[in-house]
């Protein structure tokens, strides 16, 4: 009601009447509005308090999950290529290039090589430090003695890694180690890690991203301007914002909309992680403008709310409402273009996410290839002592066919069922190497076990004329294994020692089972002894001659004595030839078990 209202009404009869309750109800419909504006500002007052401090903690979660995802990608870069030195330091045709000075497809071999690892380059030094082969041809040639990488490899046993700033303001980041045989030098291999594709995936988000050395240099950065200084030094050069804007523009995604002040604000969140290697530690700036943006928007809509309420209460007081409605029609506009824009964000979001998973699938598999061909490497090798047994009693079994010994040539076609039985139960066994745990172990004797490994390698023995002498205790010796497994073992150990004493005139073995806090099985042989013991139970380490072996025997049994949860360790005694031991936990309820007719003793077999 105006005031012109008010003044026509008190000139009519009973002015008092009619003017003051009009007056009344215009106080309170303004007391009202004042109400309902004080709850509206208290209601938007702290609305923007707590969806400020959960939007930034959501912001943070957010950008400490992926702060995470980037060191799990650089550690798993540098892992990945932290083993490829020790491999190609043991590749026989790198050693035999250095051992004859001939290079002429050493740089092929390289080339092959980098594209299987996925490493930046490839460099094999000679022991003056001169690249004699590279994947970059162009390198070949230069003297490379007073890099840092190089001179650590010599000083170093094992595998180092360098980092350096060049003339290019690119840091390399390399592994090297030194090839030798025996004591003797031979070369350095190099391994560069490209970690420069790592952080072409960090660009084209809402954070700007650094990696830092352990004296707090920037080594690798989503600004490239960064480089090469400190923290401080570097966002007085490019402040965050920027920095973020400059990654985007890079990569051109432009699905964020206009880059200016609603998005790029003078504000970022910054986070902190360390990465356990060499002290790094990454760090991100994520811009704080697209929490304002959130904030906003959801205050917008509060806002619209009320705003409608109080147009409602004017249009009763004033047709000038319609005025204030049609402004709030082009806010609610506005704010459809606002969530418009964060659809587009979140729809950009879910894709990196789809691409990280992608990422993680190809990893799987990878691994999973891995495992394959070692597990094809271990059925060779395992299936090649029963075909070995086979071969001799087939052979015997002829020869008693032709003297007409039936009965003795029946027993030999019995073993040979026992062995074919056997290799199904390799076979089996073999499929549970990836898997570990104890489902197949079970309460064994060990003098049982030494006994089913020597009627395995009866034939060998006999026809060597070997003489093997038995130390057994009277009482049983328990131990909890998988007994076929444990049998292998065994085998491996004994075939090793017959291949140490092909060349002797007399041939030995002692086989000796002893118990105190462990039960202890010992091996010993009269050959020639053990060349490397710190390189011995390694995979594809070997001294026999091509085609006699592969090297994987007594890694395969050293990780089979782990499982069951001991461990086998080798020496050479002063007395000569080599002895190796099986050390197993005893199983502790052993006391109800009846006593074995198998006694002590010696025994020779020819």
């Amino acid at each position: 009601m105006s005031a012109s209202d008010i003044t026509g009404a008190s000139t009519g009869s009973r002015p008092n009447g009619r003017a003051e309750p009009a007056l009344r109800r215009t106080w309170l419909l303004r007391i009202a509005m004042v109400l309902f504006l004080g709850i509206a500002v208290l209601v938007i007052w702290i609305s923007n308090i707590w969806l400020t401090d959960r939007f930034t903690e959501s912001t943070r979660n957010r950008s400490e999950l992926r702060l995470a995802l980037y060191s799990g990608s650089v550690m798993s870069e540098l892992q990945r290529h932290s083993v490829v030195p020790l491999l190609l330091s043991r590749d026989p045709v790198l050693i035999r290039s250095l051992e004859q000075n001939d290079f002429s497809a050493t740089s092929q071999r390289l080339i092959s090589y980098v594209e299987e690892i996925g490493a930046a380059s490839l460099i094999l030094l000679n022991r003056e430090g001169r690249v004699v082969a590279a994947t970059d041809r162009q390198l070949i040639s230069e003297l490379r003695s007073s890099d840092p990488f190089f001179l650590e490899a010599l000083r170093a046993a094992d595998t180092v890694f360098t980092t350096n700033e060049p003339e290019t303001g690119r840091f390399d980041f390399t592994f090297s180690r030194r090839i030798e045989v025996g004591n003797d030098l031979l070369g350095v291999i190099l391994v560069e890690v490209d970690l420069g594709r790592i952080v072409d995936r960090w660009r084209g988000t809402t954070e700007a991203v650094f990696l830092t050395s352990s004296e707090g240099e920037i080594i690798l950065s989503t600004e490239p301007r960064w480089r090469g200084r400190t923290e401080e030094e570097a966002l007085d050069l490019e402040p965050a914002p920027s920095a973020i804007e400059r990654a985007i523009e890079a990569t051109g995604n432009w699905a964020f909309g206009d880059q200016g002040a609603l998005f790029f604000g003078a504000e970022t969140i910054r986070l902190e992680a360390r990465i356990p290697f060499r002290g790094w530690r990454i760090v991100s700036h994520t811009a704080y403008a697209s929490v304002r943006e959130r904030v906003n928007g959801v205050l917008a809509l509060q806002i619209m709310g009320f705003a409608l309420l109080l147009a409602g209460g004017f249009y009763v007081l004033s047709r000038r409402a319609r005025i204030q409605s049609a402004m709030f029609q082009r806010e609610s506009a506005e704010l459809r273009r606002l969530n418009a824009r964060l659809q587009r964000e979140i729809a950009e979001r879910q894709k990196a996410e789809k691409n990280l998973q992608q990422a993680e699938q190809s990893l799987a598999q990878s691994q999973k290839l891995a495992a394959l061909g070692e597990m094809s490497a271990a059925v060779s090798h395992e299936l090649n002592q029963p075909l070995a047994a086979m071969k001799t009693y087939l052979a015997g079994a002829r020869l008693l066919l032709d003297r007409r010994r039936f009965a003795e040539a029946g027993s030999s076609f019995q073993r040979i069922d026992d062995l074919i039985e056997r290799m199904g139960a390799i076979t089996r066994q073999l499929k549970s190497y990836a898997r570990k745990g104890g489902d197949a172990f079970e309460p064994v004797d060990l003098r049982d076990a030494l006994k089913g490994a020597i009627t395995m390698m009866e034939p060998q023995v006999r026809s060597m004329r070997v003489e093997i002498t038995l130390n057994l205790p009277r009482r049983p010796v328990m131990v909890l294994a998988d007994r076929l497994r444990l049998e292998q073992v065994i085998i491996n150990l004994l075939r090793n020692a017959l291949d140490a004493m092909k060349d002797n005139e007399r041939r030995e073995i002692d086989l000796l089972i002893a118990e105190g806090d462990e039960a202890v099985l010992s091996v010993r042989d009269n050959g020639t002894g053990i060349e490397d013991l710190e390189t011995l139970f390694e995979p594809f380490y070997t001294t026999k001659k091509p085609g006699e072996g592969v090297g994987l025997g007594l890694a395969i049994s050293s990780g089979i004595v782990s499982d069951l949860g001991g461990r086998l360790t080798a020496r050479n005694p002063d007395t000569g030839g080599a002895v190796f031991e099986i050390r197993l936990p005893l199983l502790a309820d052993r006391a109800d078990l009846p006593a074995a007719d198998l006694s002590g003793g010696g025994q020779a077999a020819e």
